[in-house]
């Protein structure tokens, strides 16, 4: 019996999920293939796209792959994960429908206006406002209105997950909450908390703006209710990441997770720590004080307690999984790991990004050493490390696990998957390189020009090597990641294609019990209502003083026209 045979309503449902995410994982992919090539110009006299559209290539990669695709992946993993745990169907199925109804359409609303900057003929105006869409850049209402029914229907999924709860809690008075689950319902309490500022933004002052109700904006105003959402929702993708780490990986290494009570600690500090963040995106803003920044920048590296409490824990499953397999020594060890089962080799490796994504972010994190890398290449080098690998290659090598339990049928073109982990990791490594490298040039993010040779160059002076070396790496590493991708996706494809019974699964759904159970730990950590709390206590603390000193003369004072007019 799999999944699909004791949930076949669920199954289902994450499968529309994971198709709508993998569609914007092809589409945002080829984007940023086209992105990485015309920005380095290579072959840019061939490309389908000008100067003006490659904004819209860029929003399109962004939305596409930050927004849409980790959205719908992390609310079918979520099902998946809450439906295993508490061993129990969905308590409304017609609920969940309706929160993936409502994302699906709002995607659709938001992609139309941003395929609009190649195809002006179709419905609603453009959206070349970037995913980080505040003001002044200016979109179609379509965009706001597809962004906010996005969230909205996240919303509605995780009340399904909560619904499931409170019926498992009624039949399970005095058990403690299956980890996977804790992990779930704290990464959605940090979500709901967090999403309140960019609900308020789209809905309170970007639509009416789009609509021309209201003419001008407060632009700081709006930009800290965009951050106030813009950092944790790293969390929301990276929180998944770590729910497979926890409780897959340790698995497929052959062994059980380290302890229990160290996972929901590191929940517990994320709900607490993720949302109070967001003024270090605003260092160089002015209008807040310094010492609200000061605060985020200290809440900022505190965050690094649960990432390194993750480090230790999942290293150490690793290590009882590879000895349980004959691993000996004291590195020796990790040639006994399975690293030629793509679902483990993927989720290893993006766990080996995401260390290197880490140090990078205490250098974004630091109020003073921000100002070397603030709007550079470092940025997105950074963040292509945390999300485009420690989330993307992590779920690309979960589907490579749970898809056949969601199906039934067994996986498809296996050589295949078992290379494409490493060909992303190559990709990766080539291009955020040159990436972080060319930040400490100061070589600028979000422009079209190539910035190099007679096209200015000379302005900048690189730390180590030459920008047209770094600016080889990334065309050569974004055309592997988009290699790896559609390795990924034949895979997929073949998959879904293939006949149900057509050969044995080579997976289980089975997760054996961590070596410290969670009786282990203080009954306290399964306190959501006290960690709510404190939560939003925190928030106001960070935030409560700087918002009132922007709408104390108006919320619309200094207001600023749109651009374009």
């Amino acid at each position: 019996m799999t999944f699909v045979d004791d949930y076949p309503e669920v199954a289902r449902l994450t499968r529309w999920h994971f198709a709508v995410a993998f569609v914007a994982l092809a589409l945002g992919g080829f984007f940023g293939l086209l992105q990485a090539l015309y920005r380095t110009n290579t072959l840019r006299s061939l490309l389908p796209i000008n100067a003006s559209q490659y904004y819209t290539v860029l929003t399109g990669h962004g939305v596409l792959l930050a927004l849409v695709f980790t959205t719908f992946f992390i609310c079918g993993f979520f099902l998946w994960a809450v439906t295993r745990s508490l061993d129990r169907p969905m308590s409304n199925p017609k609920l969940a429908w309706l929160g993936f109804g409502s994302m699906f359409v709002g995607t659709a609303l938001a992609a139309i206006s941003i395929l609009n900057g190649f195809a002006p003929g179709l419905p609603f105006d453009s959206a070349d406002v970037l995913y980080t869409f505040y003001v002044p850049l200016k979109a179609s209402p379509a965009f706001y209105v597809g962004a906010a029914l996005l969230i909205v229907g996240s919303w509605i999924v995780g009340v399904e997950y909560f619904m499931m709860y409170r019926d498992w809690r009624r039949e399970n008075p005095d058990s403690r909450i299956p980890l996977q689950t804790f992990m779930v319902l704290t990464t959605f309490i940090m979500w709901y908390l967090s999403t309140l500022g960019v609900a308020i933004e789209v809905v309170v002052f970007l639509i009416p703006w789009s609509l021309g109700w209201i003419s001008e904006i407060d632009p700081l105003l709006t930009r800290t209710l965009f951050w106030y959402f813009g950092h944790p929702v790293v969390y929301f993708w990276l929180l998944p990441g770590y729910l497979a780490w926890y409780t897959v990986l340790p698995k497929l290494a052959g062994g059980r997770l380290f302890s229990d009570p160290l996972a929901r600690v590191v929940f517990v500090l994320f709900v607490l720590l993720s949302t109070p963040v967001g003024f270090h995106h605003q260092y160089v803003d002015p209008g807040i004080a310094e010492g609200f920044k000061f605060i985020a920048m200290t809440n900022t590296m505190m965050l690094l307690l649960p990432s390194l409490l993750t480090a230790f824990t999942v290293v150490a499953s690793l290590e009882h999984g590879a000895r349980q397999r004959g691993g000996k020594g004291y590195l020796g060890w990790l040639r006994a790991l399975p690293w030629d089962k793509p679902a483990f080799s993927g989720m290893a490796l993006a766990g080996l990004m995401f260390a290197a994504g880490g140090f990078s972010g205490m250098i974004n994190a630091g109020m003073n050493i921000n100002y070397l890398i603030h709007n550079t290449l470092w940025v997105p080098g950074h963040f292509h490390l945390t999300v485009g690998t420690a989330f993307a290659l992590t779920a690309m090598a979960s589907a490579y696990w749970l898809y056949p339990q969601l199906t039934g049928k067994r996986l498809q073109h296996r050589r295949i998957a078992m290379a494409q982990p490493y060909v992303w990791f190559l990709g990766m490594t080539l291009m955020s390189n040159a990436m972080h490298r060319g930040g400490l040039a100061g070589l600028p993010r979000r422009t079209a020009k190539p910035l190099f040779g007679d096209a200015g160059a000379g302005a900048f002076d690189p730390v180590l090597g030459s920008i047209a070396e770094m600016q080889l790496q990334i065309a050569i590493g974004g055309t592997l990641l988009f290699l790896g991708l559609a390795m990924f996706l034949v895979v997929m494809l073949g998959t879904w294609l293939s006949r149900r019974g057509a050969g044995q699964l080579r997976v289980n759904g089975s997760i054996p019990a961590p070596l410290s159970g969670a009786d282990d730990g203080p009954r306290v950590l399964d306190n959501l209502r006290l960690w709510a709390a404190i939560a939003v206590v925190l928030v106001v603390i960070a935030y409560g003083l700087p918002l009132w000193g922007m709408i104390e003369n108006g919320i619309l004072t200094p207001g600023s026209v749109p651009f374009p007019t």
